[in-house]
């Protein structure tokens, strides 16, 4: 199913993303996950694009894996980094032949060694433009693009953020992911922000789990996601046991995504970091149960 199918009929949609493994081992542990995690029926698992475009390939190949032995929709992660315009259309080929009937159209983050994005000579510089490119040679391709709850790192202000997603949507995109998040009430003042400057197309928060307190802190500090003090103190509290971390994290998880069902968001996409425990857990608990 397409992206642009998606979130019509008022049901909620389960979507989960994951990242291409390093190596055989991580390709083995990722699909033990996924065979899990499909169990709970998502609507679709989306597959990252390496920094730099270091696994555009992998990415096609995970999600037509994922399509042919695992009978689930996928959704490929898509930059513009280091490509002109002509490799893009090449990839964006090479996925249609594929089977992939679904991008998540990014700007992507810059090379490892440049501290601001630079395009390719030939290449686009803005997630817009990505869209835009989408749409004139696959029409028929869903897109999901990313919002920022708490503002773009990069961003100057709110404004100029929410101009930005605008002008992503307004080029083609069919659904809003957003990056991950703590407190509910960024996302819910970024949703009324988002119909005010007249951004019609569904919302879906996006949400990452907690199951190492030392690893989520780099992720949200790589974010500027606020981290909420009573959690804070909580999981400083229990540093040195992974478990108590677990148990702390999945649990506020749970609280914080049912806050945002009965609140009546179309679906939730989660960042599951190729684990499928905390995921499972979190479903189980909120009436998905497996199939």
């Amino acid at each position: 199913m397409r992206i642009s199918e998606l979130y019509r009929s008022g049901t909620f949609d389960l979507s989960v993303e994951i990242f291409p493994p390093k190596n055989e081992s991580g390709d083995a542990e990722l699909f033990r996950t996924l065979e899990e995690l499909i169990r709970y029926q998502p609507a679709f698992v989306s597959c990252t694009y390496g920094a730099g475009g270091s696994t555009s390939k992998r990415t096609i190949e995970l999600c037509e894996t994922i399509q042919n032995q695992l009978h689930t929709t996928a959704t490929a992660h898509f930059t513009c980094v280091a490509s002109t315009r002509d490799q893009l259309v090449d990839w964006l080929q090479s996925a249609s032949d594929a089977g992939i009937n679904n991008i998540m159209a990014l700007r992507g983050d810059p090379p490892k060694g440049q501290e601001t994005f630079v395009p390719a000579d030939g290449g686009l510089k803005y997630a817009n433009e990505l869209v835009a490119l989408i749409r004139e040679h696959f029409p028929q391709m869903g897109i999901g693009v990313a919002g920022y709850p708490e503002v773009h790192p990069e961003s100057p202000d709110a404004e100029t953020d929410l101009a930005n997603l605008k002008r992503k949507v307004d080029a083609g995109a069919n659904a809003v992911y957003t990056q991950l998040f703590f407190n509910n009430t960024h996302f819910h003042n970024f949703r009324e922000r988002c119909v005010q400057a007249g951004i019609t197309c569904p919302i879906i928060p996006g949400i990452m789990p907690i199951t190492e307190f030392r690893r989520i802190q780099r992720i949200s500090s790589m974010c500027n996601s606020e981290f909420p003090v009573e959690l804070t103190e909580k999981l400083e509290a229990v540093q040195e046991d992974l478990e108590a971390q677990f148990e702390i994290g999945v649990d506020f998880a749970i609280r914080q995504c049912q806050e945002l069902i009965d609140d009546g968001v179309p679906g939730i996409h989660f960042y599951a970091l190729n684990r499928s425990p905390a995921c499972k857990r979190i479903f189980e608990a909120l009436g998905f149960h497996e199939a």
